[in-house]
């Protein structure tokens, strides 16, 4: 294993996965730890309880549950830090690997007072970003760096993440790597048949004939749904949106622009809400477009998911998002907040299904050389000296 403070670690370890939310546990992080379980691993998720939780356990996994609020107020974590700490030293994890800014400040405390041998830390995409105000930008990104003075190995899901973070010194250790983020190949794959493209579209109430564009993201204004609603009064097409507003989300609602795809004679046809849905691969395939209109992200996985179902892509020209889509050869990249750049770049894959189609293999053939969730698996556990 990587050097850590306490060099004495067992070949056999204990390694704990911490996150805000059995969401993200169940969603996001079960690919790894099935990885570090089968090479021979004790592998235990530390998150807020909720239904997802339980489904983790049904793998084999042990969960336990300790509330962390999504909010940057310390003070509102001293009891979770103090009951974190607490289950460190009954549990003896040899690692402690936590995820989510909020979770990784909380959790990096906790194992630093505990003793923990060794800290990992992946950013999913640092809370601070380009088009943050200055004052504000620079207060997270001391709070980066402050936690950051007890953690051993740092992983980001982007290459510009990762120079970030060795620009601005971002952990005490030298260890800094960008794994990249990925999805199930076999899962996610663009052989579906013409029969359940259709099944799909009829269900939602979308044409055979008519172009589908889909998005994908919680119901929140930083995830681009105003512009991108906005973009709709300019484009020919339907627009299916997939996700929900979590309970504890704090960010801003998107309950004006609702009521505009709910409201407009223009849109309300044209505009599904689809919620939370679990046939994430059906739906991409029964798509024809792929759109993110983010203004922040780490390193999108609904984006590599169109890739991998060979869906041309519409995105934000923002960290995580233009290292995945390579503008005129993937799909377009537009600026943030430009709903006139979203229709227009929307409106040309509209216009011709022979450049949807180029631009959607050719983001599949990209997806599979970099974004297979194997390989992001794999390339943790060779990092922290997890294969026997």
């Amino acid at each position: 294993m990587l050097k850590s403070r306490n060099p004495g670690v067992p070949e056999h370890m204990k390694i704990c996965q911490l996150c805000n939310l059995d969401f993200t546990l169940y969603h996001f992080l079960l690919p790894l730890m099935r990885g570090m379980g089968e090479a021979g691993h004790e592998v235990v998720g530390v998150c807020s309880d909720g239904d997802f939780a339980g489904k983790v356990c049904e793998e084999g996994f042990r969960v336990e549950t300790v509330p962390i609020e999504r909010s940057f107020n310390i003070f509102r974590h001293v009891g979770s830090i103090k009951k974190l700490v607490a289950l460190f030293r009954r549990e003896k994890f040899d690692i402690v690997h936590v995820h989510n800014p909020v979770a990784a400040l909380v959790g990096r405390a906790a194992a630093w007072r505990a003793g923990v041998p060794c800290i990992v830390y992946t950013a999913h995409g640092f809370y601070f970003h380009e088009h943050m105000p200055l004052l504000k930008r620079s207060a997270f990104i001391a709070l980066e760096w402050l936690a950051g003075r007890v953690t051993d190995v740092l992983f980001t899901q982007s290459q510009e993440d990762a120079e970030t973070a060795r620009r601005l010194k971002l952990i005490s250790g030298s260890h800094i790597e960008a794994i990249g983020n990925g999805v199930d190949a076999q899962r996610f794959h663009a052989s579906g048949s013409k029969a359940d493209r259709n099944r799909v579209r009829a269900s939602i109430g979308t044409s055979e004939s008519r172009v589908a564009i889909m998005t994908v993201g919680r119901l929140v204004a930083e995830k681009g749904f105003p512009e991108l609603i906005e973009a709709m009064l300019h484009v020919d097409a339907d627009l299916w949106v997939i996700g929900e507003r979590l309970e504890s989300d704090h960010a801003t609602s998107i309950d004006e622009a609702m009521m505009l795809a709910q409201s407009d004679p223009s849109l309300k046809q044209r505009v599904h809400f689809l919620g939370y849905r679990k046939d994430m691969p059906d739906l991409l395939r029964a798509a024809d477009i792929f759109v993110s209109a983010s203004h922040r992200e780490g390193m999108p996985r609904s984006i590599i998911e169109a890739m991998m179902c060979a869906l041309p892509v519409v995105a934000t020209n923002i960290r995580g998002s233009r290292e995945e889509v390579i503008n005129g050869k993937t799909g377009s990249l537009v600026e943030v907040k430009h709903p006139r750049a979203l229709a227009a770049a929307i409106t040309h894959l509209i216009e011709s299904s022979d450049i949807r189609n180029a631009l959607g293999r050719a983001g599949r053939k990209r997806a599979l050389e970099l974004y297979d969730e194997q390989l992001v698996v794999q390339r943790q556990i060779k990092t922290l000296g997890l294969l026997k």
